[in-house]
């Protein structure tokens, strides 16, 4: 079984949002420091970061962020900006080093999470709008449950989905029309790691961090050496750690800044995932 949600569910309206915070702070810190929290939903926006920065992210640029992310201009955005830990920042000064403890896990994608995924991101493409869908090649179902299809839409969304579908059983909203956004429903960060990591979930969050943090760099480490070596990889680390796995983690932070900058950076990270 596995579960994808597009980028406008609100859950991944906040990642997006503390993908593009993130994106801001490498953009006038080399090397930031920097971890965001938002809550958003029924007209307020909420933001916490922790951060080296030593100016606040303009709240223009913010408000700006939270109204383009989301599509409306009617969000009330309160944002807080907190020093980060002055015990916690000597764990970086001379060298990087691990951020925080953490266990990881990357697993070779399933046939099911390619297929979702791919299906997905085509009707995203139609529908950009709120959606969530499961696949169960088990009891050979699919789930989709897509905002703002009319009735009189279904059909042509039901043709959408093509041959890999023919022989499931297919829900399309059991409950009818609906419209989702985060006037509808909350978003919170890291709320959606299934949809974003498939069987790679353990227990730290992609977004909103920067490449210090295990749980970006790690993550990432552990996802892309299981799909190069089609086996199972487990890690686990100390904060402070300088080494993970046979490598410096400097050469593991390396490789996860590669990864993010060939998709386009934090925000476009937040999308989809690692399963993309």
């Amino acid at each position: 079984m596995f579960e994808k949600v597009n980028p406008s569910h609100p859950d991944k309206i906040a990642d997006r949002i503390a993908g593009a915070l993130v994106d801001y702070a490498y953009a006038i810190n080399k090397d930031p420091r920097i971890a965001v929290e938002v809550l958003i939903g029924h007209g307020h926006c909420y933001i916490i970061e922790e951060s080296n920065l030593e100016e606040m992210i303009p709240k223009e640029f913010i408000e700006a962020t939270v109204e383009r992310i989301t599509n409306y201009k009617h969000y009330t955005v309160n944002y807080i900006q907190e020093k980060q830990d002055s015990n916690l920042a000597k764990n970086q000064e001379n060298i990087i080093k691990c951020g925080d403890n953490g266990i990881f896990k990357g697993v070779p994608v399933t046939f099911e999470e390619r297929t979702l995924t791919k299906t997905v991101e085509e009707l995203y493409q139609q529908y950009p709008y709120d959606g969530k869908y499961i696949l169960d090649n088990k009891s050979n179902r699919l789930v989709c449950c897509q905002s703002h299809i009319t009735k009189y839409g279904m059909n042509n969304f039901k043709s959408m989905l093509g041959p890999a579908y023919y022989s499931h059983n297919i829900d399309i909203n059991p409950l009818g029309y609906w419209v989702g956004s985060p006037d509808v429903d909350t978003g919170a960060t890291n709320r959606k790691l299934g949809s974003d990591m498939g069987l790679s979930v353990t227990g730290g969050g992609l977004h909103g961090k920067d490449f210090s943090k295990a749980d970006v760099s790690l993550n990432i480490y552990a996802w892309l050496k299981a799909q190069s070596t089609g086996q199972e990889v487990n890690i686990s680390c100390a904060i402070g750690d300088t080494e993970v796995d046979g490598h410096l983690y400097s050469d593991i932070v390396n490789i996860a800044k590669d990864y993010i900058a060939s998709i386009g950076g934090f925000e476009r990270f937040a999308e989809w995932g690692l399963l993309r």
